[in-house]
């Protein structure tokens, strides 16, 4: 990789990606209303569905999670609780787990999606893609592991919550991720690609997701039945004329 597509990558990239993710998605929101959701297969095939929506959703959402506080929570936070090669480590465990997790939904919802011809013949392209690119950038983030172990002082998770963190500064700093192994590039540009095509497809359901958080908080409905409310007009003395 040459220094310039390296400096791109890394430098520029990232808001290209961050650009497309919020403005297609608000565009998406304003002229297509009836694409924002997740079209469901349930009713053609249930059983394989279950298992794997269910470890494909358990480990996405625990990666998710972790990513955005790993990455971009500084260092001086969490130094006088851990260290940075703890929770590099810390993070291989709970990342493999929920990676593998992931993983084994993930593999047996594409395999459901690609063997069965009716459900096959009622998906979109971009369904059948962006499982293949998700499937990719798991088996990266797996495959960056071992890497992890063997830098086991916390160096290289440090470079690149530095990264992470400078690019929401807005002083990103491509060089100092010369010294990452492969793994974690590759990785990393799978990841901010996902970004990119994010509302082009149906991972927009996601922010439906985010936004039921609020149906936690909202007021209770007041609900009065009509049934109840006929039997108390019946039962009700009435004056005489």
């Amino acid at each position: 990789m040459t220094r310039a597509v390296h400096d791109f990558l890394f430098t520029v990239y990232p808001y290209i990606c961050l650009a497309v993710f919020l403005l297609g998605s608000l565009a998406r929101f304003d002229r297509d209303q009836y694409t924002w959701k997740s079209d469901s297969s349930q009713l053609l095939r249930s059983g394989q569905l279950r298992w794997g929506s269910n470890l494909f959703h358990i480990g996405i959402l625990f990666l998710l999670f972790g990513h955005t506080v790993g990455l971009l929570t500084p260092h001086w936070l969490y130094e006088p609780f851990i260290s940075a090669g703890q929770k590099q480590m810390l993070a291989v465990v709970s990342g493999g787990t929920a990676g593998l997790l992931c993983f084994i939904g993930l593999t047996l919802l594409l395999q459901r999606r690609l063997s069965d011809p009716r459900i096959r013949a009622t998906s979109q392209p971009t369904d059948i893609a962006i499982l293949v690119v998700l499937w990719a950038q798991l088996v990266l983030g797996l495959v960056t592991l071992p890497f992890s172990v063997h830098h086991r002082d916390g160096g290289t998770m440090m470079i690149l919550a530095d990264w992470a963190q400078g690019i929401v500064t807005f002083r990103p700093n491509a060089s100092a991720l010369a010294v990452v192994d492969w793994p974690f590039k590759a990785h990393m540009v799978l990841g901010m690609t996902l970004f990119l095509l994010f509302p082009f497809t149906r991972l927009v359901h996601v922010w439906s997701g985010l936004a039921s958080v609020g149906y936690l908080f909202r007021p209770y409905q007041v609900v009065r039945s009509r049934r109840l409310n006929l039997a108390a007009d019946r039962t009700e003395p009435r004056r005489p004329a």
